[in-house]
């Protein structure tokens, strides 16, 4: 016995005509044939197509909420599901979209355009900062001149194809459907080009391959996987088609002192104890250049300062920069003179250190570094 049809869609019995569409459509999703190979999966989208064909049609509705299956059955008015019929319900629902998972109406394709080609770049820290332009080789296929792109030597014309009659598509029978997909021997083009009839220079490709030599432009503020795109410079269309496009991917190689977050870089910086200490003024380097930046008496071994309007140019306001965070840390010496170890083992008696010869760098600047 066939299922209740609210029951199959998933609504309620007061469901409006629109929730039965959006029911219908994920119902179809899910379950139609090419999209799901399941056991049962062909046979609940049948079920899914009748209900709806019944719920969306207001006189099958009424009868149908009187008098069920046996009422449609006994007036005549049970789900019709002809194939111009299913065609139509896809079309009203999903457009040329949906209908392109049945081949659409039949149409010939035209020529396809060409391929897009990603092209993986490498870059320096500082090269993404300020900007660079680059000039990079690509290896695409380009439209054939001799053939002017159509394949076909001079005086020569192309054949239907045979296999789909120039439709350029083929129909296939699945359960209660019948499926248009794409020719596989003229890729939808409904024409073949005989081997004597084909170009020379390209085989009857309509393209040749070749390396071509781009500048690709890398603007200020550049990042790890941005990509830029340049308009037709992928590979050539079929046949008179335009081409795909090329699209550059950056990638930013480390930098030994700066990381950056955005349009802010980071940089942590040594700085001598006695500076530290005392106060005084420092060199900073920075992407720009250097900088002077005054460290203030006291100054906590791991103090950031900000240096406003001294990071990287934002990618999308042009004139406009982020600020270097620059984080200050003791530089604890390696060696010392005879006379500056003696001036620091008098600091450290001052502050009541015990000096040992052991430990006697790792006691005092623990002192210093807090």
């Amino acid at each position: 016995m066939p299922r209740d049809y609210y029951e199959v869609l998933e609504v309620d019995r007061t469901a409006s005509v629109q929730e039965i569409k959006k029911a219908f459509k994920k119902a179809a999703r899910r379950y139609h044939p090419d999209l799901n190979k399941e056991p049962g999966a062909e046979e609940r989208f049948k079920e899914a197509t009748e209900a709806y064909d019944v719920l969306s049609n207001d006189d099958k509705r009424r009868i149908y909420d009187q008098y069920g299956h046996e009422g449609l059955r006994g007036r005549g008015m049970g789900p019709d599901l002809n194939y111009a019929n299913v065609q139509d319900i896809f079309e009203s629902l999903f457009g040329g979209g949906f209908a392109d998972l049945f081949g659409g109406r039949g149409q010939r394709r035209g020529p396809r355009r060409g391929a897009d080609l990603e092209y993986p770049l490498r870059i320096s820290f500082m090269e993404a900062a300020h900007g660079v332009t680059k000039t990079i080789e690509v290896p695409r296929r380009i439209q054939c001149e001799t053939c002017s792109g159509r394949g076909l030597k001079k005086g020569a014309s192309p054949t239907s194809c045979s296999t789909c009659g120039g439709a350029g598509q083929v129909i296939s029978a699945q359960g209660f459907l019948r499926i248009r997909t794409t020719c596989p021997a003229c890729r939808g083009q409904g024409q073949m080009i005989a081997p004597d009839d084909r170009c020379g220079d390209c085989g009857g490709s309509g393209k040749i391959r070749e390396s071509s030599e781009m500048e690709i432009r890398v603007p200020a503020g550049s990042y790890s996987g941005l990509q830029i795109r340049h308009s037709d410079a992928g590979e050539a269309g079929d046949a008179g088609a335009p081409p795909g496009d090329l699209y550059v991917t950056l990638a930013v190689e480390p930098h030994e002192l700066f990381k950056r977050d955005g349009a802010d870089v980071y940089a942590t910086i040594p700085v001598p104890y006695t500076i530290m200490a005392l106060g005084g003024d420092i060199i900073v380097p920075t992407v720009h250049g250097e900088e002077e930046l005054h460290v203030k008496r006291g100054t906590d071994s791991g103090h950031v300062s900000v240096l406003r309007g001294k990071g990287v140019e934002h990618l999308r306001r042009r004139g406009a920069r982020g600020d270097q965070h620059v984080r200050l840390v003791v530089d604890v010496p390696n060696e010392l003179s005879e006379e500056e170890e003696e001036l620091l083992r008098k600091l450290a008696e001052l502050q009541g250190a015990t000096i040992q010869e052991r430990g006697f760098w790792k006691s005092l600047f623990e002192k210093i570094t807090g």
